[in-house]
């Protein structure tokens, strides 16, 4: 596993989402970080999504992390463990596009969405070299884990990313859970377990530590 670079060099991170919405919000203030970072080169893939998610999808990542590389597989959403094959190639076609990212950010591979949970599983099979950065999905499953690594968010920056997320996804406003305090929430309960004010929180389970 090859170790993350610091200062200036570039960090190149692949963001994994099943559908339009989860890599931001999940990690926009992580995203939101690399931005501010400097030197990092971001891509996004995609597997489901029809003409308006996509749409919104570009414009949020833009927003997110300017200069991001945004794909799409246009996989059936709801399906994916259907289509096992076809989600497996999408993501090994990325990798050869796009080789040898430092930090690979996916869903948790027990997430208790299909969707999620398969291209959580996959992940850590095509990036076998990068950290994956397993991230967590308010949802109304309940599925809540116990994650293991924490990115501290700056207040702004919390309030930036849910500013970003009510500005792209409009089509996913009107969702009961779709609102400040799930957002907020999430990442100020993250913080409290960090000793921050807000944070998120990510499950990784197999890093190397090289002195």
């Amino acid at each position: 596993m090859m170790p993350l670079l610091a200062g200036d060099d570039e960090l190149r991170v692949v963001a994994l989402a099943a559908h339009p919405d989860d890599v931001e919000i999940a990690c926009g203030g992580t995203l939101l970080a690399l931005d501010a970072r400097g030197g990092a080169k971001v891509s996004f893939l995609t597997l489901t999504g029809d003409d308006e998610r996509e749409a919104e999808a570009v414009r949020s990542a833009e927003a997110f992390v300017p200069g991001v590389s945004s794909e799409f597989a246009r996989l059936p959403d709801g399906r994916l463990p259907e289509h096992w094959g076809a989600v497996k190639r999408a993501l090994h076609e990325h990798a050869e596009r796009l080789p040898d990212p430092h930090v690979v950010m996916a869903p948790r591979p027990d997430d208790a969405h299909q969707d999620h949970r398969l291209v959580g599983e996959l992940a850590p099979t095509v990036w076998r070299d990068a950290l994956v950065l397993h991230y967590e999905i308010p949802k109304w499953d309940g599925d809540m884990g116990r994650p293991t690594t924490y990115v501290p968010v700056p207040e702004a920056d919390a309030r930036r990313k849910v500013e970003l997320l009510h500005r792209h996804y409009a089509s996913q406003r009107g969702h009961d859970w779709w609102d400040d305090e799930v957002f907020l929430g999430l990442m100020r309960l993250r913080g409290m377990e960090c000793r921050e004010r807000y944070a998120e929180a990510f499950v990784v389970r197999k890093a190397v530590v090289r002195w």
